[in-house]
């Protein structure tokens, strides 16, 4: 008999061990219901609600509403935005959810790119005049998310590592390759890009020039990098003709990128200087949200173009 008592007790306690590695807790707000509760999480109210009810019964009064100031248990989730948009410090190894706050609005539009990982580099982001690259970053991983996407936000705000004169540049770029290729790993058999955002001075809102690169020898690097450039291209203010645009890396950090990482990689330029707009790449003229926007339509092209290959 005791026994038997002891293996219960052990059944029911191993069972509240494993149920609350499926939930964490927050308190309730002002204003919170079940739905923008489960929304100020990253999650999908519509797919959650259930388990939400199930795991917080006991309190949730007249059906739906919540008790300010109290704990509520919400359910861990894979698919939370949490988990599919990330911010990652390479010299600091830590990985963050790239929303916090904004999540309270995210709502998911589609499942498009569930199969889908992305990952971002807006470059020397500690500096003012690429303010702009660091929004559109932050705009576009929203955009691809919303559809499903993983999107990584790859950076590096140790002013200390990225000026180390002890550091070559191949090892600084080093950095980027191991922490996006042990990233790409884990998400193998996954369609996976990488997209370099660079900006050549001061960039507001406004006119613009936009140029789309990739490595000539990447078939993947060259169709995603012209699928972006076509929205754009299409989207141009300019009556010059650019059939013929084909843009080869020629720098050496997207050089070394495009060899040494495993996802294809593209590099997106803008210039925003009135000396040169109208030269060189593709004359738009946009804000940073409709920026985003443009990107992200290539994107999905790119993406639906392989389904229907495949």
């Amino acid at each position: 008999m005791k026994l038997l008592l002891a293996f219960v007790l052990w059944i029911s306690m191993s069972f509240m061990l494993f149920a609350q590695d499926n939930y964490y807790t927050v308190t309730a707000e002002k204003g919170d219901g079940i739905f923008s509760i489960l929304r100020k999480q990253g999650l999908d109210p519509v797919k959650y609600y259930e388990a939400f009810i199930t795991l917080n019964t006991r309190d949730i009064k007249d059906g739906s509403m919540l008790h300010v100031g109290r704990e509520y248990r919400i359910p861990k989730a894979m698919d939370s935005f949490k988990n599919t948009g990330v911010r990652v410090q390479i010299a600091e190894g830590t990985e963050n959810p790239i929303f916090d706050t904004e999540l309270a609005t995210m709502s998911h539009k589609s499942k498009t790119l569930k199969d889908a990982v992305y990952y971002l580099i807006a470059e020397n982001q500690t500096r003012e005049e690429n303010k702009f690259v660091s929004d559109i970053s932050k705009s576009l991983a929203a955009d691809l998310m919303v559809h499903g996407a993983t999107v990584f936000i790859i950076e590096n705000k140790d002013e200390k590592f990225a000026n180390s004169e002890s550091l070559t540049e191949v090892e600084k770029m080093g950095w980027y390759v191991e922490t996006i290729n042990k990233r790409y790993l884990q998400n193998t058999g996954k369609y996976q890009r990488l997209l370099i955002i660079r900006a050549n001075g001061l960039i507001k809102n406004g006119n613009m020039d936009v140029a789309v690169y990739h490595h000539n020898k990447s078939e993947k690097g060259q169709r995603f990098a012209q699928n972006i450039q076509n929205v754009f291209k299409e989207n141009s203010i300019s009556n010059r003709s650019y059939k013929d645009i084909n843009m080869i890396f020629k720098d050496k950090n997207s050089l070394y990128l495009a060899k040494n990482t495993l996802p294809a990689v593209s590099l997106l330029t803008i210039d925003g200087s009135s000396k040169t707009v109208g030269k060189d790449g593709i004359s738009v003229h946009s804000d940073k949200k409709s920026f985003a926007s443009l990107i992200t339509n290539g994107i999905l092209k790119d993406y639906a173009d392989l389904e229907i290959e495949n």
